[in-house]
């Protein structure tokens, strides 16, 4: 398995080699149904309101921390490149790009996460108040725990 991560002044990346084919990699980020029950670090839970995956358009939701806490979420789709692209403006705070690359690896998938912040005080700040480097990393665990389930219902489904 391959798992880099990497830190700049104003960015967070982390690549890891999924066991699962490109296809279904982009359907569990594209689909509210499936991305709902993966979406963030570890002991979060989400509620989409939309998810309009095309250039312009909008991802509203809510994710819902351990605590109670809810964190209001809304995100406008910059570049959408199926199935292996996807470029997205984060519009409440923290302020940052998502760029989400899927490299089809025979029947795996090379992943990169990429957060570029507003700017490396931006970055610090959520590193520091939130742990989002570590929550980026629970949150590539729970996509990889998803795909083996999500993996056999595609399976199933055939």
């Amino acid at each position: 398995m391959v798992n880099q991560s990497v830190k700049t002044d104003r960015a967070i990346q982390i690549s890891r080699l999924l066991n699962a084919p490109r296809e279904l990699v982009w359907e569990v980020f594209t689909q509210p149904e499936h991305i709902s029950q993966w979406w963030g670090p570890q002991g979060f839970t989400n509620t989409i309101h939309a998810m309009d995956v095309k250039k312009g358009g909008i991802w509203d939701f809510i994710m819902h921390g351990p605590d109670g806490t809810d964190y209001p979420n809304k995100s406008k789709y910059l570049e959408v490149v199926k199935p292996e692209k996807l470029v997205l403006e984060h519009m409440v705070w923290p302020s940052f790009v998502l760029t989400i690359t899927l490299e089809a690896r025979e029947e795996k998938t090379f992943l990169t996460w990429h957060m570029l912040f507003e700017s490396a005080e931006v970055l610090e700040q959520v590193v520091k108040q939130h742990g989002a480097d570590e929550g980026m990393k629970q949150n590539i665990i729970k996509l990889e725990d998803y795909l083996k389930t999500a993996g056999k219902l595609s399976s199933a489904s055939e």
